[in-house]
């Protein structure tokens, strides 16, 4: 009977698991947070006040490989242009997190 209430829970688990959406390796709550103190003054609704056409929009970041977690970590970390770079400014835990949010948000549409 053990065995089986077991079986079961590991089952429910994993129902609820796959059905939970993206995992992001970041905490987007947290990093709404930071991004909002740090970046939005630039890409505030997912915009781009230096560029226009480098938006944070889920196609802007898909032309420009920046569509995932890693691109914008490193992005963030070491900027690029006119981006600058938070590496000692933001930790990398915050930067993770600025990334999850960004990918979340690019995904939902802004």
């Amino acid at each position: 009977m053990k065995k089986l209430i077991s079986t079961v829970l590991v089952f429910a688990a994993l129902a609820l698991f796959s059905l939970s959406g993206t995992a992001y390796a970041g905490d987007v709550a947290s990093g709404a947070k930071i991004f909002s103190a740090n970046c939005a003054a630039c890409h505030a609704g997912g915009g781009n006040v230096v560029n226009a056409a480098k938006t944070l929009r889920k196609d802007a970041l898909e032309k420009y490989d920046m569509a995932s977690e890693e691109a914008i970590i490193n992005q963030v970390t070491n900027g690029k242009n006119a981006m600058p770079a938070f590496k000692g400014r933001l930790s990398a835990t915050d930067i993770a997190d600025v990334a999850a949010y960004v990918i979340s948000k690019a995904e939902s549409g802004w």
